[in-house]
């Protein structure tokens, strides 16, 4: 029975989990990331906190855990260890092939085991971009990802990611989704019609944001969310899914658009119901939804499936 400390290193958060034969048994959520310093102390001294508590809260010893596990931006250069990218085409056997294990006896005296990032390194800027964490993701929402097939992750930096004829990462590209939603609400005139804790947006008005988008931008979409609002009386929900749907666009036309005819969404429910509700009302792709639950743990599942599936 392996018992192991997995880490989900992301910019402004790190979760840090017990995992034991695949069930997640404890979980430790910290408002500190890979963006505080290159030097990262802080990152340091919370990662050994962290082991600390669980090991305290489970009456574990350091020779109880196998390997501490880590992934996302604490491979960065603000992380804990900085590692240079995979080069698609990339899957389970590239990202545990190329793991990096490590000791960081400031932080523990249990081997530290890293996860790379991927990367497009192509001829065009549309062919290059890079993640760091949403492979291991991917890996825990199907321990063999699906040939031919396109995963969406909505979030704050949302990916579209392409797999290959043998279940491989071959092309992905992000977007700033999740941070414009937040800088438009909180930072523009927008801020007070905009209720972003509304989590049922109008499914006409999402339809209509995302239209009104396409034919005129999103520049001007984006004001008229406020026209809605303050001179047609519109409802909160109405306002919302007009916001949404015009924030969603660029992102739902690029899905529409490729060639993928399985579609796979998974993130938070509150921008991966609306994704998937306008991909199937605007085209016939095969469009399935993860499940919270298997969304929420993927990063702590699939960080484990790829260190096993080295044995």
């Amino acid at each position: 029975m392996a018992n192991y400390i997995t880490i989900d290193g992301g910019t402004t958060n790190t979760r840090v989990s017990l995992v034991c034969d695949m069930k997640i048994l404890d979980v430790q959520k910290y408002a500190v990331g890979a963006k505080v310093g290159s030097e990262n102390k802080i990152l340091k001294n919370t990662v050994k906190d962290a082991v600390n508590q669980i090991l305290s809260d489970n009456n574990l010893k350091e020779s109880d855990i196998t390997r501490i596990l880590a992934s996302g931006m604490i491979t960065s250069e603000g992380g804990l260890c900085n590692l240079e990218h995979l080069v698609v085409p990339c899957g389970i056997n590239e990202l545990s092939s190329s793991m990096y294990e490590t000791a960081i006896d400031e932080i523990s005296s249990i081997p530290f085991v890293f996860v790379r990032g991927v990367k497009m390194c192509g001829e065009t800027l549309e062919d290059t971009d890079m993640m760091r964490g949403e492979e291991t993701e991917l890996i825990g929402l199907d321990e063999s990802l699906r040939s031919d097939c396109l995963y969406v992750m909505p979030g704050s930096h949302s990916k579209l990611v392409f797999t290959d004829s043998k279940g491989r990462i071959s092309h992905f590209s992000t977007e700033l989704t999740g941070e414009l939603i937040s800088a438009v609400a909180d930072g523009t005139i927008l801020n007070n019609s905009i209720d972003l804790k509304n989590s049922k947006p109008d499914f006409r008005a999402l339809c209509n944001g995302y239209e009104y988008c396409k034919n005129h931008g999103m520049n001007s979409a984006l004001f008229k969310v406020r026209i809605l609002d303050k001179l047609l009386g519109k409802s909160s929900e109405e306002v919302f899914g007009f916001f949404l749907g015009a924030i969603l666009a660029p992102e739902v036309e690029n899905i529409i658009n490729s060639n993928a005819k399985k579609v796979i969404i998974c993130g938070k429910e509150e921008l991966k119901t609306p994704t998937a509700m306008l991909v199937r009302n605007y085209c016939d792709k095969e469009v399935r939804e993860v499940c919270a639950d298997v969304a929420l743990n993927a990063a702590t599942i699939g960080i484990v499936r790829i260190f096993e599936n080295k044995k």
